[in-house]
């Protein structure tokens, strides 16, 4: 169905489009992002060393404070990089909604979270807006970068705005374009990752993608923002679908006495047709998890059952719950109960060389060890402490004498800086559910 709001003709832009068309190009255009977290600040970052002034809005006072002293809390972005852009007066961060009023583009970059019914939770969103219509003017540009369902921002966002008086692609700018940030990869990142972009009008495509071109090396239009929102969904429900067939291929091939990970790499050296996912502990992080559940929702309230995509679901699920059998039965091989024994995490983070612990499968694990009485301990250089059933737990240093006083040393995050022969080789009993400990046999390593 195409957007209501779209035709075949591009029409000239508006005054206040052609206004900010001009401050985009020549850098004056005063920039702004509301959620400074994972995904907006590497992008205030980006902005800033194009050449803008870029104001960060965030209702956390320890993000501002610990932003305006140029010290990042997110590892993608170094702390010297972002301390210089503002030292330069090119960042600032305030919990002030009122600086809305004066920025010409606002990305809006803030979480969107399941209920516990598995439900969309767009609180965070409809604050958002709300703080944005108080504050509206002509001239703006307004990107919504939050993972949600299809027609959310014709839905929602676009009726909220309107109710100012101001009429979208004439006064002011609408568009979606889903973040795609990947915490911890080194090889892409905010600026060479394609965006994809879709606008409520065609002048708000392009004005969207004018001010993207400023900082990411590659547009790619849609023609809607239902199209943009479907993208994100499909990009992770694919991932979904795919570790939830390795998952259920490593569950298969512990049930058949198949080493599943010989089986992958032997499975991947087919140049063609086959794209090799792994299992693992269960999935995290802020995407993953969530989004195909944005998907579902939206396919029944329009009489549509996802059966694919909810089984997917269910089989990444119960991983946290393996993983626990897998611990006590492997104790219990060596004459050990569950209760009692010593445990050692290596790695909380949802994957590695990140601090990012949402939706983590590994805390789940913890918190499932916890509760049949295990004595749970956790190694994390990223991650110096965590709150475990209420309690707060810190990391533990690695070193021989740490890991032979355990019982079983269970890999949940493969770090790189983790020893592996270290770890190898004091360790009585191993369970690797990341086939870290690829490369060293034993009858002390079992493998997911």
């Amino acid at each position: 169905m195409r957007n209501k709001h779209n035709s075949p003709e591009v029409l000239e832009l508006t005054q206040p489009g052609k206004d900010l068309a001009r401050k985009i190009s020549d850098r004056s255009a005063r920039v702004g992002v509301i959620g400074l977290g994972y995904v907006g600040l590497p992008l205030v970052v980006e902005m800033a060393k194009a050449g803008f002034q870029v104001t960060g809005v965030d209702i956390e006072r320890t993000k501002v404070d610990s932003i305006n002293a140029g010290i990042s809390f997110v590892p993608d972005v170094p702390s010297k990089t972002l301390f210089s852009l503002v030292t330069a007066e090119k960042i600032k961060a305030t919990q002030s909604l009122a600086a809305l009023e004066s920025l010409d583009t606002i990305s809006i970059c803030v979480p969107t979270p399941l209920r516990k019914t598995k439900d969309p939770d767009l609180s965070y969103i409809i604050a958002a807006i709300e703080a944005v219509r108080n504050h509206l003017r002509p001239g703006q540009l307004l990107i919504l970068e939050s993972t949600t369902y299809p027609g959310t921002t014709e839905e929602l966002v676009l009726p909220t705005l309107e109710k100012s008086g101001l009429k979208v692609g004439k006064d002011f700018f609408l568009a979606y374009s889903p973040e795609r940030v990947d915490p911890g990869n080194r090889t892409y990142n905010t600026p060479n990752i394609p965006k994809v972009m879709g606008g409520v009008t065609p002048h708000c495509t392009k004005l969207a993608t004018l001010l993207y071109q400023q900082f990411i090396e590659r547009i790619v239009p849609v023609s809607s923002t239902r199209s943009a929102e479907m993208v994100k969904l499909l990009e992770n429900t694919f991932r979904s679908v795919n570790i939830a067939l390795a998952n259920e291929m490593a569950l298969l091939c512990h049930n058949l006495g198949i080493n599943v990970w010989e089986v992958m790499d032997a499975a991947k050296t087919k140049p063609f047709g086959f794209m090799a996912f792994y299992p693992g502990p269960g999935l995290g992080g802020h995407c993953i998890p969530v989004d195909p559940y944005y998907l579902t929702w939206k396919a029944r309230m329009n009489g549509f059952n996802p059966r694919l995509i909810e089984l997917a679901g269910e089989i990444n699920s119960q991983m946290p719950a393996f993983m626990i059998s897998r611990i006590a039965s492997a104790l219990n091989e060596h004459e050990k109960s569950l209760k009692g024994s010593k445990i050692l995490a290596l790695g909380v983070a949802y994957k590695r060389e990140t601090n990012d612990i949402r939706e983590s499968p590994a805390l789940e694990v913890l918190r499932g060890l916890h509760d049949k009485g295990a004595l749970v301990y956790y190694s994390d250089p990223y991650v110096p402490s965590v709150v475990l059933n209420g309690k707060s737990a810190k990391s533990v240093n690695l070193s021989p004498e740490i890991i032979r006083s355990m019982d079983c040393v269970v890999i949940l995050t493969d770090h790189s800086t983790f020893n592996s022969p270290m770890i190898a080789t004091h360790s009585s009993l191993i369970l690797d559910s990341r086939n870290m400990l690829r490369d060293f046999q034993g009858p002390n390593i079992l493998r997911l």
